[in-house]
């Protein structure tokens, strides 16, 4: 089936030779796309401080230039997280690429704030085209492995949004470190679009009714099957909290960071803004011990609580070796977490609602970090950076403590 019909949601007309890839080569393209997104997504970490200075923009204004692409993607979430079951999870991934090829034109030539806010947004609905789609497709590649699959989407996501400040970083080197990096980018995410097309998709699990193809694409109501409510809300707490620590990552850090190192390197800058999510993907490379369900979560968030808190205590001392281990442990802590409530809430969630269950949970989890992310912003601009960190550190690692409290005395049992 080529791509054109799947988003038409008819038959093909006539059957043509495709690439019918083993299942390997479709994982690995799923994970890719999926990566790719976010890395483009989050290039521009390392290059906020220079971004600011050409265009004149304050903190608050950086925030919301990142928060632009957070809430279009939640809104894609909602708008589009179910594309997948209807079109094809190849169709939906195609579409990703193509939008997320022309936000990173946008984005990479802006010449005003509106303009950079447009390419951020592009960007946030090319994420949110492929978050349901890449996930939903590896739990059908995955059957038989849920867990595999729930860790082959965060190490997707995590490992994207890690890499691409570190990517960010290297290729501010290059001659005009504003524009060049996003024409590279654009270029190798416009090659993904070659196996896609190529690729000899399987079918939407859900086909659209024939007389009204249309009406399945209409937007949906989130909604989350009694016996996954608890896990869902869990998955979604903890990724809120999760997130607004990546999301202070990946917009403010490199200011605060070169405060601390004494060095205004781009590339150490993206480094250390990605640590936080290094750390939180290598976490799902090692097998889970020490029980199922979200009750496991537990002492995941307890080292996420005090690795924030350390991070505005190397701020005041200035000990980068703190820094270090403070972002490495938020990391791993808000890795294992995470990992923990995401898999309990993907085990409970039929096959045919995962896009859409999924989709949901990041709906919250990406709300993380925008909200208190420009709340930082706002704080930063009237109290300072230093001061704003502390605050809004203190509040991430009281948040993480209750929600330990919480999966402590109320735990969320897997569906094995």
């Amino acid at each position: 089936m080529s791509v054109i019909s799947e988003l038409r949601m008819r038959p093909a007309a006539l059957q043509s030779p495709r690439w019918d890839a083993s299942v390997r080569t479709r994982l690995a393209l799923a994970v890719v796309v999926m990566s790719t997104l976010l890395v483009g997504a989050n290039l521009a970490t390392p290059l906020y401080p220079l971004i600011r200075a050409e265009l004149g923009l304050s903190a608050f204004h950086t925030t919301a230039a990142f928060a632009a692409y957070v809430f279009t993607l939640v809104a894609g979430l909602l708008l589009v997280g179910h594309w997948s079951d209807h079109i094809g999870r190849r169709a939906a991934l195609v579409l990703a690429v193509l939008t997320g090829v022309l936000g990173a034109v946008v984005f990479g030539g802006a010449t005003s704030l509106p303009m950079l806010i447009l390419g951020r947004c592009l960007q946030g609905a090319a994420v949110a085209c492929a978050t349901g789609a890449s996930s939903a497709a590896l739990r059908d590649l995955l059957p038989h492995r849920p867990e595999w699959a729930s860790r082959f989407t965060l190490v997707a996501s995590a490992g994207g949004v890690a890499a691409g400040p570190a990517l960010g970083g290297l290729l501010s080197l290059l001659p005009d470190p504003t524009r060049l990096p996003f024409a590279l980018y654009a270029a190798f995410l416009g090659l993904l679009l070659i196996p896609l097309v190529l690729l000899d998709a399987r079918p939407a699990i859900r086909p659209a009714a024939p007389a009204r193809p249309l009406s399945a694409l209409k937007p949906r109501r989130p909604a989350v099957s009694r016996t996954a409510r608890r896990a869902f809300w869990a998955a979604a707490a903890v990724g809120f909290l999760s997130f607004a620590v990546f999301g202070f990552s990946l917009s403010l850090a490199p200011t605060y960071f070169a405060g601390i190192t004494g060095y205004d390197s781009r590339p150490l800058a993206g480094l250390l803004a990605g640590l936080v999510l290094a750390a939180s993907a290598a976490s799902q490379l090692f097998p889970q011990r020490g029980g199922h369900g979200s009750g496991a979560a537990v002492p995941g968030l307890l080292v996420m609580a005090g690795g924030v808190a350390l991070i505005p205590v190397a701020g005041v001392t200035g000990n980068v070796v703190l820094l270090l281990a403070a972002l490495v442990l938020a990391g791993s802590g808000q890795g294992v977490a995470f990992r923990r409530v995401f898999n309990t809430v993907a085990q409970q969630v039929e096959g045919s609602q995962h896009a859409q269950i999924i989709s949901t949970v990041y709906v919250i989890t990406y709300l993380g970090s925008a909200v208190p992310v420009l709340g930082l912003g706002l704080a930063a601009d009237a109290m300072g950076l230093a001061a704003a960190v502390a605050v809004f550190a203190g509040l991430v690692s009281a948040g993480c403590v209750g929600m330990a409290v919480l999966l402590g005395k109320f735990p969320v049992t897997a569906s094995l």
